[in-house]
């Protein structure tokens, strides 16, 4: 098991699913996790009991809002002094069809480009410089729909996860001699409660998997653990596909 002791990294989306995975993976490997969330501070509190985080280390931040990354980043930093890598986990996906009238379409994309997109390129921005000259490490989730697209009622959340993946890649080619390392995590579907929950739907998905399940949560927050300890440094600007061999590039 990788030792992650000494390393304070902040881990957006962290009250559930797989950031909650990837919280408790941390945590459970010697890290300090600073843990954001949303609105549900519920489930929030209920993931920082497991994992023995203090609640001055727990971030409500709202990342569809103008200027939350950078806040977040702002209140990160004050209170933990360094951080030393950040997990880009937190994103929606919402469905709205091209024929959908011409409001949603509208929201749909805004919203979504906010939180997938404009939220990371702000908190990764901040954390290049906020790194202050240490090595620092940056870990985006992206999805399996930025490399080979979604259904049409998810173009939106397709379009953000690629963009995710470009700035990755820019971010690696960039500040890799500044001592930033930047990787991509790119699932397929994960048997979380954004899965499925329709029998049908959910054989269906199945079934265009070989290895013939979903990813389960822990699977990619232990890849996500791997990436934070930089022992593989040579990887910086990598997209990791996690799909059961769904799509392979």
């Amino acid at each position: 098991m990788t030792d992650l002791a000494g390393r304070t990294v902040l881990v957006t989306g962290a009250s559930r699913g797989v950031g909650a995975a990837i919280t408790r993976e941390l945590a459970s490997r010697g890290a300090r996790v600073l843990a954001h969330y949303g609105a549900n501070a519920e489930a929030m509190r209920a993931v920082a009991a497991e994992t023995a985080l203090p609640a001055d280390d727990l971030f409500a931040e709202d990342l569809a809002q103008p200027g939350s990354g950078a806040r977040l980043w702002a209140r990160v930093h004050a209170r933990a002094g360094r951080i030393d890598a950040v997990v880009l986990n937190a994103a929606i996906a919402e469905a709205c069809a091209p024929d959908d009238d011409d409001d949603a379409w509208r929201e749909t994309w805004a919203r979504t480009l906010a939180v997938n997109v404009v939220a990371c390129a702000d908190l990764a921005r901040a954390a290049l410089t906020g790194f202050g000259g240490h090595a620092g490490t940056l870990v985006a989730i992206a999805s399996r729909a930025a490399q080979r697209g979604d259904h049409p009622e998810y173009m939106a959340y397709a379009a953000s996860k690629g963009a995710l993946v470009a700035m990755m890649k820019t971010i690696a080619r960039g500040y890799a001699s500044a001592g930033v390392r930047a990787y991509t995590i790119a699932p397929g579907w994960i048997d979380t409660d954004m899965a499925p929950a329709d029998d049908a739907v959910r054989a269906r998905a199945i079934a265009e998997i070989p290895l013939g399940r979903m990813a389960e949560a822990d699977e990619i927050a232990r890849l996500a653990a791997f990436l934070v300890s930089d022992a593989c440094p040579s990887a910086t600007g990598a997209t990791f596909d996690v799909n059961g061999a769904s799509y392979v590039r």
